[in-house]
This record gives structure tokens, sequence and C-alpha cells, in this order.
């Protein structure tokens, strides 16, 4: 009969403070793991003393609550008591932490809504990139169907990135994503980019200012400043996120039964008209006066010019606003036939490729590692979001650190007086852009380039020498809390053995022994890298180095458990041992990729027949090691559990004694 759960389940939830405070829970093979809104309201000491909850885990931005065999059940009450929808997904909520600051809650917006394209980003900057050099080259023909075609599949996101951000905004700002999208998609749509630039102009507004918008329609009489949104920012995030709070408001009085169209309706039928008429209008002009701002401080000084446009670049491409610097561009370029604004910034890519190159080298973090490479070879081509959002931005200070490199670039090139002649891409692509069509001196040019070199070898430095203590700062809290952990596990545990001792023979299970369920090197627990297992918080056993993909049933008995990703294997023995069975470490993130399960829950084995087979190679290709702990996760029942075995071990040799009753080890 299987036991019931709800009672844990329901204290878990009280313990981690409550329902409300849960964003989302998943499970491993041993493990809840949490992802809470505020950690500090989760009571530790109340869960670690709760019957059914071996310990409490706080690593890798999870509040992992350690449960052992039983995990799947108990995660299923879990998800009944606290009624999570999508399989224990929760929304996220970015004003859960009301202690947070508000240049951290605009950080964390801002890098939650790109973090979902980065990957397309990276692509679309390389294949872009390589297209623009091609053409450079003259390899490619900027008029043949290739150089069209591949330019598209570059520039594309770059285009429609409104879009992209309707839906990521929208997932923010708990609006449905669909919606977030159709708002990116009117916004880009063809018949509004063409009217942006029609002859047809009714009236114009700040007419012989920088902030000149010209007419070209109206909205039922409502003049409309047409813009072109293709490839900003600002306009569609603002736009998504007024429609979140008119889609909250139509469904308050929306009938039910026909909200799913009429929400939706009255939301873009407000929404986007709105957007054209105010949102779109205000944001380009935000940006307009930032670009006029800049030409002030140029006129005054170059350098200053360059130190205030570089460092500050990557701020304005985080929010959008340096279209404006580049609406400035486009002006300078009709009027005087060069331009000296935009031409600070060109080169500012290359200190935050400088300081991502520095993070790959100082991270231990795989992810990040694998993320930052990416990004890196994106920012060569002047492609940086890629690297702002997804490396730097995050960590804060190897983001300041860029931008002071950057502050260097830009001077470096007013001091040589450098502008553009043309629209530039950016990066090493932009380098044409500073030679001047009529001829004269390569010197301003030559400048721009010790500018890129200076700006790489400033970012890298200074991420070098400032920035280490940032990208490791989670993983070096990680391990101060595992020592933490062990410290205190270590205490239990020796506090357990001693209780153990205590009890009478009739408290205990008949002694029995294990076999190997592997080919491989065994050794003890306490090597194992994962503090849950090595500090014995699961239970006393050993840990097996595999040199064969196959595990072996240990005993006699019943599988109690079978991971769906194959990489962990509970059974319970006849003579009454539980023992769990985990290949690999954090190997749940390979959701099944390298493993193949043989058996099935509440099928009956017999010792050596295979239950799981796995490609070594294949796991540890993907960064992840095959050590695999064999757990008595009921040792209680045991006086002892003693390794018997060293060095080189074969399937059905025996490693582990479990000293229980006086009756002898059972033989094979």
């Amino acid at each position: 009969m299987a036991k019931n759960y709800d009672e844990l389940a329901k204290t878990i939830i009280e313990d981690v403070g409550g329902k409300d405070n849960v964003n989302s829970v998943v499970h491993c093979a041993t493990r809840l793991r949490f992802k809470l809104k505020d950690e500090k309201k989760a009571d530790d000491d109340a869960l670690k003393d709760t019957a059914g909850v071996v310990t409490v885990v706080k690593a890798g931005g999870q509040y992992q609550v350690v449960i052992g065999n039983a995990v799947a059940d108990v995660y299923d009450a879990v998800l009944k008591e606290g009624g999570f929808p999508g399989g224990g997904q929760v929304p996220d909520d970015d004003t859960a932490d009301e202690n947070t600051s508000l240049i951290n809650k605009a950080v964390a917006l801002i890098s939650g809504i790109f973090t979902d394209i980065l990957a397309p980003l990276s692509a679309g900057g390389i294949i872009k990139g390589l297209v623009v050099m091609c053409a450079a080259l003259g390899w490619l023909s900027k008029t043949s169907g290739a150089y069209q075609i591949l330019y598209a599949i570059g520039d594309s996101i770059f285009y429609f990135l409104p879009v992209f951000l309707g839906v990521t905004a929208a997932r923010r700002f708990h609006m449905n994503q669909f919606i977030g999208l159709a708002i990116g998609a009117v916004l880009t749509y063809p018949t509004m980019v063409q009217l942006a630039t029609s002859k047809t102009v009714l009236a114009t507004l700040f007419k012989g200012t920088a902030f000149a918008s010209e007419i070209h329609t109206t909205f039922f009489g409502i003049p409309v400043v047409t813009m072109n949104y293709t490839s900003t920012v600002l306009p569609v995030i603002f736009a998504v996120w007024f429609g979140s709070i008119i889609e909250h408001w139509c469904k308050k009085w929306i009938p039910t039964v026909v909200q799913m169209f009429l929400v939706p309706a009255f939301t873009m039928l407000i929404t986007l008209p709105v957007a054209f008429i105010v949102i779109g209008p205000v944001m380009t002009w935000v940006g307009d006066g930032i670009g006029a701002v800049m030409s002030g401080i140029y006129n005054f000084s170059p350098i200053v010019a360059g130190l205030l446009v570089g460092a500050l670049w990557q701020v304005l491409v985080i929010f959008g606003v340096h279209l404006g610097i580049v609406a400035v561009t486009t002006a300078d370029l009709a009027a005087l036939g060069y331009d000296p604004i935009f031409a600070l910034t060109c080169m500012v890519c290359y200190s935050q490729i400088g300081v991502v190159l520095a993070i790959i080298k100082q991270t231990k973090d795989k992810k990040l590692k694998e993320t930052a490479t990416g990004a890196f070879f994106s920012g060569l081509f002047g492609v940086t979001e890629p690297a702002i959002y997804g490396v730097t931005l995050p960590r804060k200070t190897p983001f300041i650190l860029s931008c002071i490199g950057g502050a260097v670039s830009g001077a470096i090139i007013g001091i040589f007086h450098a502008v553009l002649y043309i629209m530039p891409s950016m990066g090493i692509f932009a380098i044409p852009a500073y030679i001047n069509p009529k001829g004269g001196s390569m010197t301003p040019v030559i400048g721009v380039i010790v500018s890129a070199v200076v700006a790489f070898v400033v970012g890298f430095i200074l991420q070098m020498l400032f920035g280490k203590k940032s990208v490791d700062a989670e993983y070096n809290k990680k391990q101060a809390q595992k020592v933490a952990e062990t410290a205190n596990e270590a205490h239990e545990v020796a506090h357990h053995s001693v209780e153990v001792k205590k009890q009478n023979d009739s408290d205990l299970n008949p002694s029995t022994k294990l076999v190997s369920p592997l080919n491989g090197y065994v050794k003890p627990l306490s090597e194992i890298k994962d503090e849950v297992f090595s500090s014995g918080a699961m239970g006393q056993g050993v840990a097996i180095e595999p040199s064969e993909g196959v595990l072996h049933a240990p005993a006699d008995g019943k599988i109690a458990l079978v991971f769906p990703t194959g990489h962990a294997v509970g059974i319970n023995t006849t003579d009454g041992a539980e023992v769990l069975m985990h290949i690999g470490m954090d190997t749940v993130n390979l959701q099944g990729k390298g493993f193949k399960t043989l058996v099935e829950k509440g099928q009956e084995v017999k010792a050596g027949d295979p239950l799981v087979k796995f490609n070594i190679d294949e796991i540890k290709a993907a960064g992840y090691e095959v050590t695999t702990p064999v757990v008595v996760t009921n040792s209680k029942k045991y006086e002892n559990v003693t390794q018997v075995a060293q060095g080189a071990v074969k399937v059905g040799q025996e490693i582990l004694a479990l000293q229980g009753t006086t009756e002898q080890v059972k033989a094979n």
C-alpha cells in the first residue's frame, strides 16, 4: 500500500515560506528543488527536523529539500497540496522581494527579457558579421542572391527584435505571450514602417530642433508621429508593460465565458493605438535627446565626448536608446558628409569581449564558459548583446569594467579626431567607414585600430585584476555553504551513530551483504564531491568509478525507484536493505541522454541482473562525472555498514557488509 505523504507535503510547503513564496519546484532522484522568491522566509532548522526530510541544501540558486527514495511521491503530494500549475512551474514575480534595489530590479528585468533570445542573437551576429566581411573582401556581391539570403538570415532577429521581445517581455510582465508577440509584430508591420518615410507630411512637431518629428497620418483625427520601430527595444517593452495592465483590467470585467477572444481583442485595440500615438514617439524622443546632448559635448571636447560616449554606450544599448545616436548620425551624414558622435562607439565592443575572454579563463562554471565563448565570437563581429545580457550585466562588476575600457576606446578615437563617412557596422567591419572617400590622411583610421586593441587589453586586464570575485561569487558562496553543511551533517551523523548503537537487536534488520553493481574501482563514499552523499546524510555506503556502462542489481529484491532519466535506481532487497544507486553527479541535467533503463518500478530482480545501460564517454563528454554512489538509505536499521572491498571490483563481488541482528551474514 502506497504511503500517504500529504502531511509531509503540507509541512514542507509551510516551512519553505508558503506556496506564495514558491516560484517553481521540480525534483531529481533524491531532492525537491525549489526556486523561492525569498529564501529568508524558509525555516531551514524546522525542515531538517521534519520526519521524512534528510537535510536541506542551498546551492545553484535552488533551495533543495533532500527526501531520498520517496522523492517522486513526495513531489506529487507537494504539487497537489500547493496547487502548483504546469508541473510545478510558477511564473516569476519580479516584485517579490521588496528589499531589492530599483537598479537591481531593472537589471533583472532587462536581463530576464533578453535571456531566452541570447542563442539566436549570437547566431545572428556571427552570420551577419561573416556575410558583411565576405562582401567587404569582395567574395560576395551585395546584389547576389547568396548575399541577400545569408544577410537576411543574420539580420532577421535584429530587424524583427520587437517581435521576439514582445514574447519575452510578456512573459516577464505575466501577460499572454502571443499578445506580446502580436504587439511586436504590429510595431514592425511593413505598412507602418513605410508610413514613416511617406512623402505625405501633415505637420512637423518640434520643427527646427533635434526632436523634429513628422506626422504622416492620424488615428480618428489624433495626429500620429510615425516612427520606424524595427530593431528597437524600449517601445515594445513599454508597450507590452502597458498592455499587461490593460489585459489584467479586461479580465476583471469581461465575463469568463468570452474572455478567450474578447480580452486579446480589447487589449490590442487599446494598447497599440497608445503605443503608436504616445509610447513609441516618447521613447524615440528620449533617444534623440540623448543624441543631442552627446553632440554638444563633442563640440566642447572630442576627448571628453569620447570618454563619456564610450563609457555610456553599452548602457544606452541595454535600454535601446542608442538608436537616438544613430538618428543623429544619419542627420550628420546627410548635412555634413561625416559624423563624429557614432564614431566614438564602434570599438567599444572590444572592451566588452576583452572582459568576456578574462571571464572564460576565470570561471569554473561550465555553462557560463559555454555562454561566454559564444558571446566572445559574436562580439568579435561587433554584436555584444549576448555578452552584455548573458555574461557581464548579471554580474555587474564585469559590466562596469567593460564600460571603463569603452571610455578609453572612445577617448583614443576622440584624440585622433576620427569620424565616420558612411553608416557603419560595429567592430572590425566599421573600420572602412572611417576612410575619407575624398582621400587624405589615414592616421585617424590607424587611431581607430589602436583604440580597438587598447580597449580589448584594458577590458581583459581590468577583469583579471578586479573582476574575478564577482565571477566566482556564486561558486564561492556555494562552496562555503557546502563546508558549513558538511560540518553540521557530520555532527548529525555522529549523533545518529550513537543512537543506533543504543537500539535493541529487535530494532535492526538481519545482517546481510551487498555485491558490486558495477565493474570498476571502489572508493570511500566520502570522496564524492556531492556533500549530500559524501557526508552520509543519505546513508552509508561506497562509491564506484565504473569501467563498464552497465548497472546491475546488488542483491535479490524488488525495484523501488527508477528515475525517468535513468540516472538513478532504488532497490528494496529481500533482506530489508533499501539501496540507492545514483550514476554520476548532476546527471539528471542530461534528461536521459546516454541512459537506457532495463527495469521498471515493482519488478523483481536477482543479484547481478542488469538494471541500466549508460554511455560513459557520452556522459563525460557532456561534462559530468560517472562516479556512482551505492548507498544504504535505511542505514539506521544496521549497527554498522562496512566497506569490505578495495580497488578494482567486478559485478557480483561483495563490497558492503551490513551488520544488524546477531544472525550471520547471508551467503549467496
